[in-house]
């Protein structure tokens, strides 16, 4: 193959894996509103809101049961033949959510809530180490990484307006039958981009797909390990601080204008990667999260500090209203939380060789902490929400250690290729 011929290839395979991280957050953020929707048929506010969550736990819960056969499939198959398997299971995870409004069966959702989130957990396997091994690893490939992220920022946050448009004002009287065009929508791209993702040959890395020895196991790589801890408390604050922040600010504003508040943490991440994916070839991995982890915890501590003291103007709906300061810092956090994910990933994927692919099913695996790290914030936030941002603050904490010392590679004397 010329080189040209490869360059070309090379780009196609990085435009695909593109569309892939848009379609991860799509479906991510779907189960939410839907669940809400579900939720809204309990009669019980209490159980409504509890339920309600169901379905977006069962996503993150088959980050736990998915990750490593995930990266174990990778390893065997290569990265197209993952690829399609996940855009499938999404597609009959899809079809499951549509056949539970068919049958009125909130637990028939919920399963299909679950084959969703293997679907995105095996998307995630795929995405992100084959950007960074297209980008060459280092600068470039979290570079690459950074703009998937940025569109998978926007899929996220028209996911739910697209939703709320659908459905209106209130749930009252609503199913999930009112957004099933929002399912045959989601149905007919999957069924698109697996038929673009078959037709389209993809650049392989060297050696995907084939049998390849393992000396070792990844969790022999220190900077690996620990890592994949750090992944695990960045999903749980980066979910945990605007939800909380919702709670927090609903008995001031009500919930509809904390939820477009909540909602501005979402905008500045968008933002956040896109300012990253443009200096992400400069800028290393180490010096991004050193910078925006610090600058993280230092805006939850203010927050904690100021508490209600000091408060501040906002417009809402066209209307301005007042709100506390401390919510606006916490707003703030979205700006560093926006290039955790990709620079996390690429620390402790770099240097890894073959072992990447199963690196890579042990970190989906920690999305897991999506689901944990806010549950047990929302304990302390049943107290007082401003304090229970400690939670956050002590994930945020650790990251900065493993970018300050925890992400070197000391393993260089292992024999990868």
């Amino acid at each position: 193959m010329s080189t040209k011929q490869t360059k070309s290839l090379t780009v196609i395979t990085i435009v695909a894996m593109m569309f892939l991280y848009a379609m991860i957050s799509f479906v991510t953020n779907l189960a939410a509103p839907v669940g809400k929707i579900w939720g809204a048929s309990f009669e019980d506010p209490a159980q409504a809101e509890r339920m309600g969550m169901l379905g977006n736990l069962f996503n993150f819960l088959a980050y736990l049961i998915m990750g490593i056969p995930a990266g174990n499939f990778l390893s065997k198959y290569g990265y197209k033949k993952t690829a399609l398997t996940a855009i499938f299971l999404g597609f009959i995870g899809i079809a499951i959510q549509w056949f539970s409004g068919a049958v009125d069966s909130f637990y028939v959702y919920l399963f299909g809530a679950l084959i969703c989130g293997f679907c995105v957990c095996m998307l995630n396997t795929v995405v992100n180490p084959m950007l960074n091994l297209l980008g060459g690893g280092g600068n470039r490939g979290n570079q690459l990484n950074m703009i998937g992220g940025t569109l998978n920022s926007l899929s996220g946050a028209l996911t739910p307006m697209l939703v709320g448009a659908i459905i209106g004002e209130s749930l009252a009287g609503k199913g999930i039958q009112d957004v099933n065009i929002v399912l045959y929508i989601a149905m007919v791209v999957f069924a698109l981009i697996y038929l673009i993702i078959r037709l389209t040959p993809l650049a392989e890395p060297a050696g995907a797909g084939q049998q390849v020895t393992y000396e070792r196991s990844p969790w022999s790589f220190r900077h690996l390990t620990l890592g994949v801890i750090a992944i695990f408390f960045y999903v749980g604050v980066e979910v945990g601080i605007p939800a909380t922040l919702i709670s927090y600010l609903t008995p001031k504003v009500g919930f509809a204008a904390a939820g477009l508040i909540a909602g501005r943490y979402w905008v500045l991440m968008l933002i956040g990667r896109f300012v990253g994916s443009a200096i992400g070839g400069k800028i290393s991995s180490r010096t991004m999260v050193i910078c925006v982890a610090s600058l993280a915890i230092a805006l939850m501590v203010a927050a904690m500090l100021i508490g209600d003291s000091i408060m501040a103007k906002t417009i809402v709906q066209g209307s301005v209203i007042e709100v506390p300061l401390a919510s606006t810092l916490l707003v703030l956090c979205g700006l560093c939380t926006s290039v955790m994910w990709t620079s996390i990933f690429n620390m402790a994927t770099e240097g890894l060789g073959k072992y990447t692919a199963k690196a890579s099913g042990i970190f989906m695996m920690m999305v897991v902490g999506g689901g944990i790290v806010p549950y047990i914030q929302s304990l302390v936030a049943a107290h007082n929400c401003l304090i229970s941002y400690v939670v956050p603050v002590i994930g945020v904490a650790y990251i900065l250690y493993y970018a300050l010392w925890g992400s070197k590679n000391v393993n260089t004397d292992i024999k990868i290729d």
